[in-house]
This record gives C-alpha cells, sequence and structure tokens, in this order.
C-alpha cells in the first residue's frame, strides 16, 4: 500500500492509542492521535485524513456526534470502533454513516487491513475492470468512486459505493447478504444481519428509491436483494 496514508485516531485510552498508532505507523501508515471528540473535530477541519479511525466512547463530544458532523462535511472512510456488543450502536453508526466498525478488544492487524482497503476503495484501486458501470439511468464512475444517477450526483461513501458497484455488476441477479458482505469487505465473519439492511436503506434515500415501494434495489424476501436491470426508478 505504501507509506502515504494519514489516519486520525480519535481514542482516549492512552494505552490503547499508543500501542494501535505503532502498530499502523510501523506498517505504513501516519497516524495523528488525539484523545477527545471535539479535538477530532477541529483538527479534521484544518487537515486532510484518508481514513478516521473512531472511538464511541469519549470525552468532550462522543464518537455517534463526531461521525455525525464528519459525514456532513467529508467523505472520509471511518472506522467506528467499540467496546460495547449492543448490535444497535453498531447500526447506528452505521446510519451516520460510518464505512466500517471493530468491537473491542480487536487484532491491531485486522485494523490494519481495514484501513488498507477502504483507502484503496477510497482511492478507487478496486481493479482494473471498465472504468465506468451504467445500468440505466445509474452511472457508476469506478475510477474516482462517484455516481450518479439521472444526471445527478450521488453523495455516497466508499461502502456505499462498493455496495452499489457490486450490485450494478451483477444487475437482475439477486444476492444474500452474506454474498454482497463477502464481495464488498472480502469477509463476512464478524457480519451481523442488519448492516447490510442500514447501508441498502441510506443507498435507497440517496437514489430516491422508496423503500416501501423499491423500484430500482428491490428486496427479494428472505433471499436478499437485487438492482433492477433497467437501473430505472
Amino acid at each position: 500500500m505504501g507509506t502515504d496514508i494519514l489516519a486520525l485516531l480519535v481514542e482516549d485510552d492512552e494505552r490503547l492509542a499508543r500501542f494501535t498508532g505503532e502498530f499502523l505507523e510501523q506498517h505504513g501508515v501516519d497516524v495523528t492521535r488525539v484523545a477527545d471528540g471535539e479535538a477530532a473535530l477541529r483538527l479534521a477541519r484544518t487537515r486532510s485524513f484518508d481514513v478516521v479511525i473512531l472511538d464511541l466512547l469519549l470525552p468532550r463530544r462522543d464518537g455517534l456526534d463526531v461521525c455525525r458532523e464528519l459525514r456532513m462535511k467529508s467523505a472520509v472512510p471511518i472506522i467506528v470502533v467499540t467496546a460495547r456488543t449492543d448490535e444497535s450502536d453498531r447500526v447506528i453508526g452505521l446510519e451516520l454513516g460510518a464505512d466500517d466498525y471493530l468491537t473491542k478488544p480487536f487484532s491491531a492487524r485486522e485494523l490494519l487491513a481495514r484501513v488498507r482497503a477502504l483507502v484503496r476503495r477510497a482511492r478507487g484501486h478496486i481493479g482494473a475492470e471498465a472504468s465506468v458501470l451504467r445500468v440505466g439511468l445509474l452511472e457508476l464512475r469506478l475510477g474516482s468512486m462517484t455516481a450518479t444517477y439521472a444526471g445527478r450526483a450521488l453523495d455516497l461513501t466508499s461502502y456505499e459505493f462498493a455496495i452499489l458497484r457490486v450490485l450494478a455488476e451483477r444487475d437482475g441477479r439477486v444476492l444474500s447478504r452474506e454474498q454482497i458482505l463477502e464481495l464488498v469487505r472480502g469477509t463476512c465473519d464478524d457480519a451481523f444481519d442488519r448492516s447490510i439492511d442500514v447501508r441498502i436503506s441510506r443507498i435507497r434515500q440517496k437514489l430516491g428509491d422508496d423503500p416501501r415501494a423499491a423500484a430500482m434495489i428491490r428486496t427479494v424476501r428472505g433471499v436478499g436483494y437485487m438492482l433492477a436491470q433497467d437501473g430505472e426508478l
């Protein structure tokens, strides 16, 4: 991946932050560490990062607030880290725009792999396939990781773009949640069913696809999701 990944690590546990930061730096990631939510937002306003690693339980401003504000102003990939095992916390993080999540305790090596995967997706280095995917009125530009629908730009996170790409490459085919997770992330070992549902819901909102009668991303009950072959609402 090289040595040009700039990461913002937001963690108030000094020992964990030091260990995580040192490990990432040993593997080519330039890490800036802050210990509270206010400091993270202040720094993000003045500097650009390739990825944000964000603890949820933070002093001064909690991680969910930080995630919400970052996503309102930036498409930077966000990995949420939490000691909570309650599924609702992870779902809320995803709804606010986080791209990925890890629960504590986590492997520093796994975190590194996820950082690299998210940055690779965000930079458009996903493969050497055709540079533009078109399904009806939907157009995905793979190099720039941008999408339009009927000429209207879609404000997608890198993970949402990756999901839409997986569906577009297989338009007309039904994919299960597990298949989508495997194709996007490479593994579904720590996946939970609602994570894909949350992301699909966000993509539908951005497309203007009514979830109660979705025409473009269709739910096949008991199986999964498919992108309509005509790509039109």
